[in-house]
């Protein structure tokens, strides 16, 4: 993807209607803004989710794969955010 190409990304929920909120965002523009804050924010609680049920040391192995998947979305949507901070 190039740098000027607008991207889908989401920016959390509709409150009212509880459904996933999306908008086509730009490079620099104020929804791209509201959806890398979004997405770290999502980051921020997933890590804590996993670092407490690793601490706690008692949950399984498929209990502990269930969180690959939504933290390598989590980590890969955080890397563009940095990729496009420094472009």
């Amino acid at each position: 993807m190039s740098a000027g190409t607008p991207r889908l990304r989401s920016l959390g929920f509709d409150p009212v209607t509880g459904k996933k909120a999306l908008a086509v965002t730009h490079p620099g523009g104020l929804l791209e803004e509201l959806a890398d804050a979004h997405a770290l924010k999502a980051a921020t609680v997933l890590v804590t989710v996993v670092g407490a049920v690793l601490e706690a040391g008692k949950a399984s192995d498929a209990e502990l794969a269930a969180f690959v998947t939504p933290l390598h979305a989590a980590l890969e949507e955080c890397v563009g955010i940095m990729v496009a901070d420094r472009e």
